[in-house]
């Protein structure tokens, strides 16, 4: 039986564990991804033996911060576009949302990058979605036929490769969405090569990080 001292200690635990988090997405956020964790353990008010108790390694308090963000921000897209009864509007918004989230948190991804926490997993909630809202697009004949999940890869990549030219704080990223999408249309689209298959060595970090 836990005693009402044990569950105020996991609750205070708990409190830590998420006010570390949230203080290292900010520290990448303004300092880049090398920021230490002893600055982080500084900002969030917690020694550093704390911070270690909860993230043993710099890559797990990384990908704890990446995934809070995904789960905040990424995964309500994710059901407000499948729900959406206009299937390139959901494909679109999806989009947008993955790209904010990309512009951001550019400096949480590098960090996770850096500390080899950023893993294929991260990114196949997103794509099965986006794979499952280009295909009912194309049945409704919104969105070119010929565009298969692989292309969906390496459009996300083409698209995040703008990003690390321009402020973070910046959405002209929008811009270039906007000219892939009339690309994406169907009307006039020009026959396309043959698509080639994904090489698993390049799978892991494929999204828009």
């Amino acid at each position: 039986m836990i005693t009402p001292v044990e569950r105020q200690m996991r609750a205070d635990a708990a409190r830590n564990a998420e006010r570390i988090v949230r203080t290292a997405r900010a520290a990448f956020a303004e300092d880049g991804p090398d920021v230490s964790l002893d600055e982080i353990a500084r900002r969030a008010a917690v020694g550093i033996r704390t911070l270690y108790r909860h993230f043993p390694h710099k890559g797990d308090l990384v990908r704890a911060a990446l995934d809070q963000s995904i789960a905040e921000d990424l995964a309500p897209a994710i059901e407000r576009a499948l729900a959406d009864e206009d299937p390139l509007r959901g494909f679109r918004a999806l989009m947008e949302a993955s790209m904010a989230l990309a512009s951001r948190e550019q400096n949480t991804l590098a960090a996770a990058k850096n500390a080899g926490s950023l893993t294929a997993d991260v990114s196949t909630a997103f794509y099965e979605a986006l794979t499952l809202l280009a295909e009912r697009a194309q049945r409704a004949g919104l969105l070119r036929a010929d565009i298969v999940p692989a292309d969906l890869h390496r459009i996300m990549a083409m698209l995040a490769s703008v990003l690390w030219n321009m402020a973070p704080d910046s959405d002209g990223w929008r811009r270039y969405l906007a000219l892939l999408l009339d690309g994406l249309s169907p009307h006039g689209a020009s026959v396309l090569p043959p698509a080639v298959p994904l090489l698993k060595s390049v799978r892991p970090g494929n999204w828009v990080l």
